[in-house]
């Protein structure tokens, strides 16, 4: 028999690394001699970059970048064996750099991100992969494409700052003098939003208040990112705030979608993708997923463990997830492939409880699962 283990993380408690480990030594146990592969997996978010490169093989880089409030911060990313960076937008522009207090969209700057990008463009990288989960930003992705090169003036021909509180003020874009190493590039970006650049559902409204926007801001906000999506769909000859996933990260979906012209894809697609997992597949006899919570909302936007069960049913391969919980709707991944699920929980326990003693309890239910398995194959 063959298993392929392809777990994401259990947030602020366990890697999908971790996971994967586990699962390795249970397998050893209770099936002695079955063939494991083990590839953790992320949806674009945090741990991405680790869980490519185990999967894949590379090297950890950094760069020192400007941080979403003009701070020197150090984001790192990784550089795979095939030559393909992959990165993390929060790693160089994301919420952790911003202190509670300190929380204000118009004051945050996409700039570090730009930054990440060209330096792995000046170290010859041609395929980048990254995720634009979790940034600080609402500057439309103005700060990243300064960065690489695009200049933003206002109606005096002054340099504009790269923030959302001067979006406004965008009089003229110029992209002539983008890198240009972005011509023979190809950028995947990792995205599983897909809001509109602008209106009641865009970037504004729908994610401005988790980076710190109140009403009033929102609206002064929206006003600015209006102006700054004509100016640029006028400069670049295209409508850059209307298809999905414009919205995403403060607008940096629209920059690199509308105005670079990168490929905006789904997040566990685009991993799986990327470590080839279709073809780890080949003889594979049963898949172990899993993530923290398992509901109707990892169904219906394709989280980690329903990608990997839609991969799997396309070569009628049972999956199997482990989860941290299970919450309303999570029974749809039964109609996806020939599933179950397994939760960490072996009583009422507080989440404090729970993410301390992660690890044990994955291993047992590991095992509780395994132990079914085993039944399962010796039924009469």
């Amino acid at each position: 028999m063959k298993f392929i283990f392809a777990p994401d993380s259990f947030k602020g408690s366990l890697s999908a690394l971790e996971c994967c480990d586990i699962l390795e030594r249970v397998t050893a146990r209770l099936f002695p001699g079955t063939e494991t592969i083990s590839v953790p997996v992320a949806d674009g978010g945090e741990g991405t970059v680790e869980a490519l490169l185990r999967a894949m093989g590379g090297t950890r880089m950094q760069t020192e970048v400007t941080g979403p409030l003009f701070e020197r911060e150090t984001a790192h990313w990784g550089l795979l064996s095939d030559g393909t960076a992959v990165m993390e937008m929060a790693e160089a522009s994301g919420l952790p750099y911003v202190p509670m207090d300190r929380k204000d969209p118009r004051n945050a700057t996409s700039l570090g991100t730009g930054e990440m990008i060209a330096d792995a463009l000046r170290r010859g990288v041609r395929n980048i992969l990254i995720g634009i989960g979790g940034s600080a930003t609402n500057d439309g992705g103005m700060g990243m494409l300064t960065a690489l090169g695009a200049r933003f003036t206002d109606a005096q021909g002054q340099e504009v700052s790269p923030v959302g509180g001067q979006l406004i003020n965008v009089h003229r874009a110029d992209f002539s003098r983008l890198m240009p190493e972005l011509a023979d590039t190809r950028i995947t970006v990792i995205c599983d939003v897909t809001n509109p650049l602008l209106g009641e559902n865009g970037a504004t409204y729908i994610y401005g208040p988790q980076k710190g926007a109140t009403p009033a801001i929102r609206d002064e906000l929206e006003a600015g990112m209006v102006n700054y999506a004509r100016v640029v769909s006028e400069a670049v000859h295209r409508d850059i705030a209307g298809f999905a996933g414009a919205g995403a990260a403060g607008g940096l979906g629209a920059a690199l979608g509308g105005v670079l012209g990168m490929q905006l894809k789904s997040g566990i697609d685009a991993v799986l993708d990327a470590v080839d997992f279709d073809k780890k597949l080949e003889g594979v006899s049963l898949a172990i997923t899993g993530e923290g919570m398992i509901d109707g909302q990892s169904v219906r936007f394709g989280k980690v463990p329903v990608g990997v069960a839609r991969r799997c049913a396309k070569q009628g391969i049972p999956t199997l997830a482990i989860v941290g919980g299970i919450g309303e709707g999570a029974e749809g991944l039964f109609d996806l492939c020939e599933s179950t699920m397994m939760t960490i929980a072996t009583g009422p326990m507080s989440l404090e409880k729970a993410m301390t003693d992660a690890s044990a309890l994955y291993e047992y239910a590991a095992e509780r699962l395994l132990r079914a398995v085993r039944i399962g194959m010796n039924l009469k």
